[in-house]
């Protein structure tokens, strides 16, 4: 093909691209979940949940999630339950509270359940003071029965971070971190209010090694205010030098609505969906040219490492954290806000921490709401969960493991046939494939498997 050629090859590939994002962007779930939580209700309780606890069998290995609700200053682009918080003592009596939860949760199993992952997530869970730190992780251990092989995880803010905590973590056995980046634009920082150079993220990076953790995440996003395709690429450049075994590319999500503390940023300067989705292309062409291997919808994993290995031999899976090689049916949550899951249903905890912290004062599972599965749920959350891992799923392979479908998928299929006109996805013999052009739209795909989207779809952020 003769340069011309290839460039208006490229130049019509383009202006495609632009009409249908024009067409089809719109306000999708992330699906980390199905049900997502915007379909979560009261009707399910702390009762549920404990007896939902009762069934989980001894001989399987749950995960635990642990939220910590606190930051040393509230970035603006964040849709994350947290808020600032300078005082020692709200942290320390929250600790207190999350170990009481957590032997509420031992004595609804009814055993020192095993656990084979914990993710502290937040908020900032660096905001912990190391004795409270400690106190946390023996009052963990106390409750659920931690292997060797248990795989410990934190999220880490790297301005707050100091070598102290990082020493402590890995004396209780972390052993993967995530570290905010965002990007590393002074003019974008001072646009979401999050200020951290790059010699901030490699000497946080460098104090994990150091102590052992073994493996990195960094966290990034793109269409954040004032953010360029330059600005992103240039922070890529950076973060790259640290070879981290992962890295996440979120699109920000700018939901006012739910998050109030967004209108902080001037909308005017938020990307529009053409040089959203631009930066989003740029950056996988530059980490893919990077040598890391993409997987599913916005992470990216050096070959070797497990999540790479399990979106090979297709064995990724996806959860409120993102994409993951947990299989784990049971996952715990504890603190406000935190998602909890077994084969019956969800539930989700308080997410106000008042409310949460007078649940557990009480000597109660702190559930506010929650969904029991229906078998239908559980079929369409297989399904949904297949295409975001693999970008493809075989419905008669659901309906063997599941039973049929009560409309064998029909409105789901002929809700993608403009898809399939498009050429964003195939369908044939009971395979639905997603073509290279419909990757970012998969969600789209997923939505046409979502029976409850309609009602809840001002609750999420844009597709592109």
């Amino acid at each position: 093909m003769s340069l011309a050629h290839a460039v208006c090859a490229q130049t019509q590939r383009s202006l495609r691209v632009a009409s249908l994002i024009g067409r089809y962007d719109a306000n999708l779930p992330r699906y980390t979940s199905y049900p997502t939580a915007a379909q979560f209700t009261p009707d399910v309780g702390s009762e549920d949940w404990a007896a939902w606890l009762a069934m989980v069998p001894a001989a399987e290995a749950a995960s635990l999630y642990v939220h910590i609700p606190f930051c040393r200053t509230l970035c603006w682009y964040c849709a994350c339950n947290t808020r600032a918080v300078n005082r020692a003592e709200t942290i320390k009596s929250y600790v207190d509270l999350l170990i009481d939860e957590a032997r509420l949760a031992q004595a609804a199993l009814g055993r020192r359940q095993r656990v084979s992952r914990l993710h502290l997530g937040g908020g900032t869970p660096n905001m912990v003071a190391v004795d409270d730190l400690d106190r946390l992780f023996a009052g963990l251990r106390q409750a659920f029965a931690f292997g060797p092989e248990a795989e410990i995880a934190a999220e880490l803010d790297p301005s707050s971070l100091t070598r102290t905590w990082v020493r402590a973590a890995a004396r209780n056995g972390l052993n993967r971190a995530s570290l905010g980046v965002q990007d590393l634009s002074p003019r974008v920082q001072h646009a979401i209010n999050r200020f951290e150079p790059f010699a901030t993220v490699a000497r946080a990076a460098d104090w994990l090694w150091d102590a052992g953790v073994g493996s990195l995440n960094l966290d990034l996003m793109y269409g954040l205010p004032l953010q360029t395709r330059d600005d992103l690429l240039t922070t890529l450049d950076q973060v790259t030098t640290l070879r981290p075994a992962r890295i996440a590319l979120f699109g920000y999500a700018h939901v006012p609505w739910l998050k109030p503390h967004q209108r902080l940023i001037n909308e005017a300067d938020l990307p529009g969906p053409d040089e959203r989705f631009a930066q989003s292309q740029a950056a996988a062409a530059y980490l893919t040219d990077a040598g890391y291997q993409a997987i599913g919808l916005d992470h990216f994993a050096l070959p070797e490492d497990s999540l790479a290995i399990a979106a090979r031999t297709g064995c990724l899976h996806r959860n409120f954290q993102g994409y993951t090689t947990d299989d784990a049916a049971t996952l715990i949550g504890l603190g406000a806000s935190s998602v909890g899951r077994t084969p019956q249903g969800y539930v989700q905890n308080h997410a106000v921490e008042r409310d949460w912290r007078a649940a557990v004062a009480g000597g109660r599972l702190p559930v506010a709401r929650g969904l029991a599965l229906t078998p239908d749920d559980r079929r369409r959350a297989e399904v949904i969960e297949r295409l975001m891992c693999d970008f493809s799923v075989r419905l008669p392979e659901i309906e063997q493991a599941h039973g049929p479908a009560p409309d064998r998928f029909a409105a789901a299929l002929a809700r993608l046939a403009p898809l399939v006109e498009d050429g964003l996805v195939v369908c044939a013999d009971g395979l639905v494939s997603v073509t290279d052009l419909g990757r970012p739209f998969v969600r789209l795909v997923c939505g046409a498997f979502d029976t409850s989207l309609a009602p809840s779809a001002g609750r999420h952020g844009r597709m592109i």
